[in-house]
């Protein structure tokens, strides 16, 4: 990042924008530009207006116009770094446009560079073409290690070695510095030693604050999930694939996959337990909070939330009912400017071409609402169905749902109860048992087989109340995807089985 900064002034850019909330790193790494450079560096706020970085003398200019008045008559080879100087400049005051443009001109003649420094991209139209904008990423590992050093030194800790440090590295990944320092020297309070777990709290907390990305625990195993055997085994084969191992082999990293079916039937714990499989951190992205109703905004929470996780990558992102995010793609050009068809687009070729090691997971109920171009091939590395489940699911999902709530599987028929499910979802056979529990509660004895089919009389399952809808799904999986359950008869699938 540095490298390409330098590159940019040496090469006579006048106007620079750095996305980023990280002030004081950015400060620091100017300074190094511009000591490297043999250059005259000079900030400005409108609290202090426009100081030089050299010897901390002011030079007045508070009013934005006035401090581009101060601005021509700096020394040539200057750099002038604006904090929340977009703020001005959104208002769009022609004065102030004219003026900026006026300097930018007489500063590709003279070595004078402009960078601003805001939390968001936040330019008038006037000014699009005239800076460069350059996303200024969050610390790497490298530079969360200087600060992890620095924390270990002040409080007196030795310096964290091998696993453990790449374990406390791999919580603060996704932090700013700041943060990433904060987090530090909390756990050096809370444990009076630097525990990656504190960091990884501090850090799940820190990301949730944007209200787009989520840090999930990784409780979810492919043990809670009965059935889906084709795509256990897909994900088992794959748990390997992001090590240096699979590295030198030349095996490109996963890029993920994209589980549509029947609601209920385990899709989103498929996702959870997909990290738990590969040992990554998982996120949980929501899609439909990345639009906002300022201009532009929708695309710098995109890019926010592409930042972020390629930072804690490797890593899984889970995008759950994907189609509700962006089902509005295809009419937005009238109905939102095409906001929502440019997000999906960004997002589209960010699955196409990311390098960062992201294994995404997208789970979709509504085939119908999803946009043909996230179903091609290259987005995702395969793309599964998940049906209702079969015979020997539901007895899995039975057994499942007895241990998890304390009972004994050996004190029920399972293999009846599975029969006398069929066409349920895993989630409606989890729901009877606790309805069963609320009613062997109230008196006060425990459930039995007798007492749960007695309340499958009273349940109409989503099979029948979603027939049409459901049958329809099927139609359109044939051929289109691979099966989570293998198919016990050939007609089932629209996959050719080879005998």
């Amino acid at each position: 990042m540095r490298n390409q900064i330098r590159n940019y002034i040496r090469a006579g850019y006048p106007g620079i924008y750095l996305v980023s909330c990280e002030e004081t790193r950015i400060e620091a790494e100017m300074k190094s530009i511009a000591q490297s450079l043999d250059y005259h560096l000079f900030g400005w706020s409108i609290t202090e207006g426009l100081v030089d970085a050299l010897d901390g003398s002011a030079h007045g200019g508070q009013d934005a116009v006035e401090l581009m008045m101060k601005v021509d008559d700096l020394p040539e080879n200057s750099i002038v770094l604006l904090k929340d100087f977009h703020q001005f400049l959104e208002d769009g005051n022609p004065v102030l446009v004219r003026k900026v443009k006026e300097s930018l001109r007489a500063g590709k003649t003279k070595g004078r560079a402009l960078v601003i420094v805001g939390c968001r991209s936040a330019l008038p139209r006037e000014l699009e073409r005239e800076f460069v904008i350059v996303e200024f990423a969050l610390p790497d590992k490298e530079q969360l290690g200087i600060i992890l050093d620095n924390i270990a030194a002040s409080a007196q800790l030795p310096k964290p070695e091998n696993d453990e440090r790449d374990q406390l590295l791999g919580a603060a990944c996704g932090l700013t510095s700041i943060e990433a320092e904060n987090a530090f020297a909390l756990s050096v309070v809370e444990s009076h030693k630097l525990d990656p777990g504190i960091v990884a709290r501090e850090k799940a907390n820190e990301v949730k604050k944007s209200g787009l990305l989520e840090v999930c625990s990784l409780e979810a195993s492919l043990d809670n999930i009965g059935g889906l055997e084709c795509l256990k085994a897909w994900l088992l084969q794959r748990r390997e694939a992001f090590g240096k191992e699979a590295e030198a082999y030349g095996l490109p990293s996963p890029k993920g996959l994209l589980i549509v079916g029947i609601p209920g039937t385990g899709k989103s714990l498929t996702a959870k337990a997909t990290a738990n499989v590969f040992n990554k951190p998982l996120l949980k992205l929501d899609a439909g909070r990345l639009f906002a109703g300022l201009v532009g905004q929708s695309e710098n929470n995109l890019r926010s939330v592409i930042s972020t996780v390629e930072a804690i990558a490797p890593c899984v992102l889970w995008i759950d009912e994907i189609e509700k995010g962006f089902n509005g793609a295809r009419s937005s050009g009238a109905s939102d400017g095409g906001t929502a068809s440019r997000v999906l687009g960004t997002f589209l070729t960010w699955l196409q071409d990311r390098q960062a090691p992201v294994f995404a997971v997208a789970t979709a109920n509504d085939v119908t609402q999803l946009p043909p171009e996230l179903l091609r091939k290259g987005r995702f590395d395969e793309l599964f169905f998940v049906d209702l489940p079969n015979q020997q699911e539901r007895e899995a999902i039975w057994r499942i749902q007895v241990v998890k709530f304390g009972r004994q599987p050996e004190k029920f028929d399972t293999i009846q109860l599975a029969r006398a499910t069929e066409g349920l979802t895993g989630s409606e056979i989890e729901q009877l048992f606790i309805d069963a529990l609320h009613e062997a509660f109230s008196r006060r004895t425990e459930p039995t087989d007798l007492s749960i089919a007695m309340l499958l009389n009273d349940l109409v399952p989503l099979s029948k109340l979603m027939g049409e809808q459901i049958e329809a799904l099927r139609k359109w999986s044939r051929g289109r995807t691979r099966p989570a359950t293998q198919a016990q008869h050939p007609e089932h699938t629209g996959r050719k089985i080879l005998t």
